[in-house]
């Protein structure tokens, strides 16, 4: 078991099965040393989508929930495409789409349930640039979205 692997299970936190692409594209691309993680959605525990707008069926704490299991999912999908965790040398950027309304303002807010967790998980390491924005719909209705950029050791 690796060392971040380890980690996670004295934190209590259980990655999620990586999930399958839904449309014509792969989960992730290694080059250059970078690991580019296609949009990953929030899935409950329990295996359900995440859905609504935040501003209008869904609130900012919500919101907040789904980004974190939006990092769970991104962290599953380098798990999958590394083999090893420990190969994850920092995370370099995520970017949050957060489905909203025209109204709503918070999605850097939101989108630090995936950055805490990427600290919480890798450390240092976890800590990235971030662009968050707010967007009128996602995928399969899903409240956010978040893809990532990861440096990766050999």
């Amino acid at each position: 078991m690796s060392r971040i692997e380890e980690h996670l299970a004295a934190e209590g936190i259980t990655l999620p099965a990586a999930a399958a692409p839904v449309a014509a594209y792969v989960p992730a691309v290694l080059t250059g040393g970078l690991l580019h993680i296609s949009g990953q959605l929030p899935f409950t525990p329990e295996g359900q989508l995440m859905t609504g707008k935040l501003g209008g069926t869904r609130d900012l704490a919500w919101g907040a929930q789904a980004a974190e299991r939006c990092a769970l999912m991104l962290v599953a999908q380098m798990k999958a495409a590394l083999g090893d965790l420990d190969r994850v040398e920092r995370i370099v950027k995520l970017g949050a789409f957060v489905a909203s309304t025209a109204d709503f303002t918070d999605q850097p807010k939101v989108a630090n349930g995936a950055s805490e967790m990427m600290a919480r998980i890798f450390g240092e390491a976890g800590k990235h640039a971030r662009s968050a924005v707010g967007v009128p719909v996602l995928p399969l209705d899903a409240s956010v979205e978040i893809d990532a950029i990861v440096a990766v050791r050999d």
